[in-house]
């Protein structure tokens, strides 16, 4: 399968369910780091909009069919969603990297908790999904408020990344650090292990709520 060799600018990045705060917060970093971003959504209408409100140039809204046809796709989408809509977009993403940062986590009065996923988590949902796409993880623990706060200029965080291809993990890994300026990617094992990545987030949302903070996540003793 084909890669963006490391270190080469991506030309067009599709964000698919771009318009939630997930998505409009790496489509603004990404767009600031250089790259074309492509804010896809069901309603190309609101994909627009949201766009235009990001205020880079290059950055630009349609449906997320049209956010499928960039040469790299990051998804974004709820997790009762993710499955139909991948479903929908194998050919579009076919042969390409797919950056699955999706958490699938349910809520109730004791607070967020991970849902347990049959394929063992929303990546490695996705990799079945898309046999013939390269699903890499990723961008999990971010936090959407300071993704979207132009008053936040620096990230001392880490993003894991996770996956089987190691040219596709170094693309994701760069981007990260291109998209956070500050911050890493860190490699942090295959697809196998990102359910406990994914069901981290309900301890950083816990996080967050008890200390009124936007916590992420940093490792210790890299080089």
């Amino acid at each position: 399968m084909d890669h963006l060799p490391e270190h080469h600018p991506v030309l067009t990045i599709g964000i698919l369910g771009g318009t939630g705060p997930q998505g409009r917060g790496l489509a603004r970093r990404l767009a600031l780091a250089g790259h074309s971003v492509v804010v896809g959504s069901r309603s190309a209408d609101r994909a627009g909009a949201v766009a235009a409100d990001l205020g880079v140039s290059n950055a630009t809204g349609g449906s997320n069919d049209a956010a499928a046809a960039a040469d790299l796709v990051i998804v974004t989408v709820p997790y009762d969603g993710h499955a139909d809509l991948l479903a929908s977009l194998t050919e579009p993403l076919r042969d390409k990297i797919v950056v699955d940062c999706v958490n699938p986590l349910g809520f109730d009065k004791q607070g967020p908790y991970r849902l347990d996923v049959p394929d063992g988590s929303a990546a490695q949902e996705a990799q079945r999904i898309l046999p013939e796409s390269t699903v890499v993880a990723a961008f999990h623990h971010v936090s959407a408020v300071r993704l979207e706060d132009p008053a936040v200029t620096s990230f001392d965080e880490d993003v894991l990344v996770l996956g089987e291809d190691r040219d596709a993990v170094g693309v994701v890994i760069d981007l990260a650090a291109e998209a956070l300026p500050g911050g890493r990617g860190v490699y942090a094992g295959r697809l196998r292990n990102a359910g406990q990545v994914e069901g981290l987030t309900a301890n950083l949302i816990a996080v967050n709520r008890r200390y009124k903070t936007h916590a992420g996540l940093r490792v210790t003793e890299l080089p």
